[in-house]
């Protein structure tokens, strides 16, 4: 459906794809750039290198190894399509795309399919992203926006480049907020999908809550970790205790630590504390954290994607809500 996702188990081991560990395989989601196509499946992946102010970062595994490795003929080991961030198919109520950054994947996927399957319908776009260089799909967008009148596209940047012409590359400088919103979607009921960065999702979100849309036309899907809700409520007011001491104890670690709030989910508290833990999206989607619950409650900010299996628990999503015992 338009707005899913793949996704990939990546060998590792080898002198081109390391991780902690250096065994096993590495798992990660890649959003479907392009409408559902019975002939094929594409992804758009950006190559993330080091930042240019912390070169001793290491450069992004998953994508260098695309980048680097993969080619016509390669064999790939993925799951079919899943993931509950896709488009309503009501052809009455516009939709207005929101993406931040690489974002615009899925963003590209519910777009083409709108313009393919419901011509009719009135789509919005809101594209943010620092400059031009980062610019995904930039032709196609225009020439998309220029042949179907009913497809109304903004582009921000937020920084700008020398070579960056207002009106010709972008049409607002700033970020893709709710006052740009406000100023320039028509009145009327829509549906909001929005993907992106965290510092977007975490803003934005609870700011068409506010602005008073309706929690069942808001639909969102955060790439990487990110403590998104759809109300500015604190976590007291949510029923969650962060700052109350609570014992997590890992079975198969032999350790018993206390959560004292300062993580935003039990898998930066295990990595904190040097507990290994397989994961990937980080974003309650592959499901490669899922880890059996012996005892306790674990709670989720927002459903997860995927489907967790009755006794057991999403790490990098999941909060305690009590005293816990893991499998892990």
């Amino acid at each position: 459906m338009p707005g899913q996702y793949l996704t990939f188990a990546l060998p590792v081991g080898d002198t081109n794809t390391q991780v902690p560990g250096g065994q096993g395989t590495l798992t990660r989601c890649y959003s479907l750039s392009e409408r559902p196509e019975p002939s094929h499946y594409r992804v758009t992946i950006k190559r993330l290198s080091a930042p240019a102010d912390k070169p001793d970062v290491a450069p992004g595994i998953s994508s260098n190894h695309f980048h680097a490795r993969v080619q016509v003929g390669s064999l790939l080991n993925v799951k079919a399509p899943s993931g509950r961030f896709t488009i309503d198919r009501n052809p009455d109520v516009p939709a207005v795309l929101v993406a931040g950054g690489i974002g615009i994947t899925p963003m590209m996927s519910m777009l083409r399919w709108c313009l393919a399957e419901q011509p009719a319908r009135t789509i919005h776009m809101y594209y943010g992203l620092r400059h031009g260089h980062e610019h995904a799909f930039k032709q196609q967008l225009a020439q998309l926006a220029d042949s179907h009148p009913r497809f109304h596209l903004t582009i921000a940047y937020s920084r700008p480049g020398d070579a960056d012409v207002a009106g010709r590359d972008y049409h607002h400088a700033g970020h893709v907020d709710i006052d740009l919103l406000r100023r320039t979607l028509p009145h009327g009921h829509h549906q909001f999908y929005v993907c992106g960065p965290a510092a977007m999702m975490e803003s934005l979100v609870p700011a068409l809550a506010d602005w008073g849309v309706a929690d069942k036309d808001i639909h969102f899907e955060a790439f990487g970790p990110a403590s998104v809700r759809l109300s500015r409520a604190t976590a007291a007011d949510s029923g969650l205790a962060p700052s109350v001491a609570l014992e997590v104890r890992l079975s198969r670690s032999a350790r018993t630590l206390t959560w004292d709030g300062q993580d935003q989910s039990l898998l930066e508290f295990a990595e904190r504390h040097s507990v290994e833990v397989e994961s990937g999206c980080r974003s309650g989607s592959c499901g490669s954290c899922e880890t059996r619950l012996i005892s306790g409650t674990v709670h989720y900010a927002n459903k997860p994607d995927h489907d967790v299996a009755p006794g057991h628990c999403l790490l990098c999503v999941g909060t305690p809500q009590s005293a816990l015992v893991l499998q892990a």
